[in-house]
């Protein structure tokens, strides 16, 4: 596809008014949008829109414009037979791998996740405009400001399409129409025999293999609606309406499931004759832009490397397109089911030994807490059936969670060193940890934070064993993705990778007791913490996989890493010490280079980068990225698009973490507050000079924007939410400098300011 190098200013009047009242600077300008001269030819190339539930994929397909619609919760949850098995346990599983008896596990844990279809994601339906009378397409192009993709054909057709931000509807309006219009549901064709193509995980396998009945698409007039029966009682339906006025053809649609049906009471046949009627296209795009307006002021940046801050803004677009606090969590997918006529890669499910964790990186630096919390929110919903997991699985009280979860939160079976893996609630802990110290919340702490890890403490205390030497490990233990799901994948002795997310939560369990006075509880965390062993540093003097077993082969997933980054256990504010291990850790990942890295490796080491404060290696990562494992629509695909050596995978499953890691870094290297300390711009490439970020969100829950002109830090602007002492490097090259509006308390390298809740301080040179 051949983007547009000019800005388009063709916009419609209506939609400018309606989009650009209270209008802030720190919206994304046009530049950063996606501009095409021509209708994208495939779905994981195409324009996306969402809202956290609903989602649609704009491109063209024959001679017709396909909407790919999507829902969040469309999703076959027929039960994994082989985890009722007897032996589907913890301790036997040790047994076989002792026993080197390591098939049978594959055969019973691996394999039927490779071989059964469901559970999985659905995809929703199609939806087709004939555009054969239209002419040619001169411009396509996703407005992000806006969350609005417009195309044009050189007969003066015009097409906008937008997804309400908050309502269930998606809105499509087409102008100067020629002639008839004409539009059709196209449902997933559950029957069709694709026995030719290749079946497995990764490409998708066939939807006839669900073993649905056809669902059919009723016409009335202008309203279609769509029923599909799936797995049991379970079903959905899409349905869209449209009016036609002169040469301006305007319709919405919809997707309801059958449980959404029963708890909201409205069908999307119901929804869509009711919004086309009282709401139109006008009013709800006004609506919309509200939301989206509010959420582009939540935080901005500007830094002078065009094809970052570019990248930057298109991943927090899918973001926003992507969380809601009331949705499902962000799948791999999320609601962009692929439209190939397959299942979804890796079924569109729920991977805890990374996928989902990394897409809520940027949420904290970001300052979209309230995105975040459709995570949080889920996993709480679902303590009760991830308490009943950890019971029946390793034998236990406490939680742990499913590495590979349904919807629901069961789990799915896959490799089952990660699937089932023994620290997966851990890392999910780290999510309502960073909610804790990002947000200040005091009650979250004590009703949501505090009972999830002391849950987990609960758990890893049960479930770990004491060596000859007196101290604790796992009974076995692995590092994903390592060694794959071989049995060599399974460590006798307790990986770096286990380790560290032991250690962080014990760490921080007694950390959140005593903020809550619970002392006792607080010195049994520390007791059990003091139990364990330290990271296993390798010959190198760097961090490896486990005991004994170095970092010696390059590997996509940089499991051994999580006590650097993110976890922060070591870091390179700690001491000497953490910096050699820091400097030993990155040699040895540059030595054996990126062959076995994919997408997501590298925006996960430009925000390892960041923490080591090496900006030019940081950005130049994130230029591999985008070059290189990105689609011209910004999608992540995994493998090595450029072919230039930056990975032995070539393929292209669409995933949405290593997009979400990506804004993450570059927030990392403007703004870093782990540690306590905020510090501004300490990761800044040495041709970076004049640079910006607006309303980024701190540990300790300051709100920060800070400038800087020719290479020095000029104005800095600090606001509270709570109160409490605020920490930050020094960012100047001296004292000279004033502080307005906030007590001074302690000055040297850190300043230390006393602040009240609602409070501003503004910091700069005197000059």
């Amino acid at each position: 596809m051949i983007r547009y190098q000019y800005i388009l200013i063709s916009i419609a009047l209506l939609i400018a008014i309606a989009c650009s009242k209270n209008r802030s600077t720190v919206l994304p300008i046009s530049d950063h949008d996606l501009i095409f001269s021509e209708l994208p030819a495939r779905w994981d190339e195409a324009i996306p829109l969402g809202n956290g539930m609903l989602g649609a994929l704009i491109w063209k397909k024959d001679d017709r414009v396909r909407f790919s619609l999507d829902r969040a919760d469309l999703w076959d949850l027929r039960p994994v037979d082989n985890i009722n098995r007897s032996e589907f346990k913890y301790q036997w599983v040790q047994e076989q791998v002792i026993n080197s008896n390591y098939k049978i596990v594959q055969d019973l844990f691996d394999t039927p996740y490779d071989k059964m279809p469901a559970p999985t994601k659905l995809p929703g339906a199609g939806l087709e405009v004939e555009i054969g009378n239209f002419g040619n397409v001169i411009s396509s192009r996703l407005d992000i400001s806006k969350a609005i993709c417009t195309v044009e054909w050189d007969s003066g057709t015009k097409m906008e399409v937008f997804i309400h931000a908050e309502d269930n509807a998606g809105w499509f309006r087409f102008t100067n129409v020629p002639g008839n219009f004409h539009l059709r549901i196209v449902p997933p064709d559950y029957n069709k025999d694709e026995s030719g193509m290749e079946d497995n995980p990764v490409d998708g396998q066939e939807l006839r293999r669900l073993d649905y009945s056809q669902g059919v698409v009723e016409s009335k007039g202008t309203l279609q609606v769509y029923r599909q029966p799936c797995w049991d009682d379970f079903g959905y339906e899409v349905a869209v309406n449209w009016i036609k006025e002169e040469k301006t053809v305007t319709g919405v649609w919809s997707i309801t499931t059958s449980e959404s049906i029963k708890r909201d009471g409205e069908s999307a046949e119901s929804q869509v004759l009711k919004r086309l009627e009282s709401l139109g296209f006008a009013s709800s795009f006004s609506d919309h832009c509200d939301w989206w307006q509010k959420y582009w002021n939540k935080s901005s940046l500007m830094i002078p490397d065009s094809l970052l801050e570019r990248q930057y803004f298109l991943e927090m677009y899918k973001f926003g397109s992507a969380a809601r606090p009331d949705a499902p969590p962000i799948s791999l997918q999320s609601v962009w089911t692929a439209d190939n006529g397959k299942l979804p890669p890796w079924k569109g499910d729920y991977h805890h030994d990374l996928n989902t964790q990394l897409s809520y990186w940027p949420s904290y630096t970001g300052n979209h807490l309230d995105l975040e919390l459709g995570y949080i929110n889920w996993l709480w919903k679902n303590r009760e059936t991830f308490k009943n997991y950890t019971k029946s699985y390793f034998g236990t009280a406490g939680l742990n969670v499913p590495g590979v979860s349904t919807l629901e939160g069961k789990p799915m079976g896959g490799w089952i060193q990660y699937a089932f893996g023994p620290t997966v609630s851990s890392w999910l802990a780290h999510h309502f940890y960073l909610h804790w110290r990002y947000s200040g919340d005091e009650s979250f702490l004590r009703t949501r934070a505090y009972p999830w890890i002391k849950d987990v403490a609960i758990y890893l205390d049960e479930v770990s064993v004491f060596d000859q030497t007196g101290k604790r490990k796992l009974p076995i233990s692995a590092s994903p993705e390592i060694n794959d799901n071989n049995i060599d994948a399974w460590f006798q002795m307790t990986t770096n990778f286990d380790l560290g997310l032991i250690r962080w939560t014990f760490e921080k369990a007694a950390e959140m007791a005593e903020e809550l006075g619970e002392n006792e509880e607080a010195k049994r965390w520390y007791e059990i913490l003091n139990q364990w062993p330290d990271l296993s540093i390798d010959e190198t003097g760097g961090l490896g996989i486990a005991p004994g077993y170095p970092y010696m082969k390059s590997h996509r997933h940089f499991s051994h890493l999580l006590a650097w980054h993110p976890l922060g256990i070591i870091d390179w504010g700690n001491n000497e010490d953490d910096r050699e291990i820091i400097k030993a850790t990155i040699a040895s990942l540059e030595k054996y280079g990126p062959e076995g890295w994919t997408g997501y490796s590298y925006s996960w080491l430009a925000n390892l980068y960041a923490r080591a404060l090496d900006g030019d290696k940081a950005a130049e990562t994130l230029r591999i990225f985008a070059r290189c494992f990105c689609l011209d629509n910004s999608f992540h695909v995994n493998g090595d698009q450029c072919l230039e050596g930056y990975s032995n995978f070539h393929y292209r499953p669409f995933t949405l973490e290593g997009n979400f890691a990506f804004a993450s870094a570059v927030q990392e290297m403007l703004l870093q507050s782990h540690t306590g300390i905020i510090h501004l711009f300490p990761a800044i490439p040495s041709n970076w000079k004049d640079i910006s970020f607006q309303k980024f969100r701190t540990n300790g829950a300051f709100i920060v924007s800070a400038d800087k002109v020719n290479g020095e830090v000029e104005k800095v602007e600090i606001y509270s939410e709570n109160s409490g002492v605020l920490q930050l490097k020094n960012p100047y090259k001296s004292t000279d400098f004033k502080t307005i509006g906030g007590k001074m308390l302690k000055q040297d390298s850190i300043l230390y300011i006393q602040m009240k809740r609602g409070q501003t301080v503004i910091i700069e040179p005197n000059h």
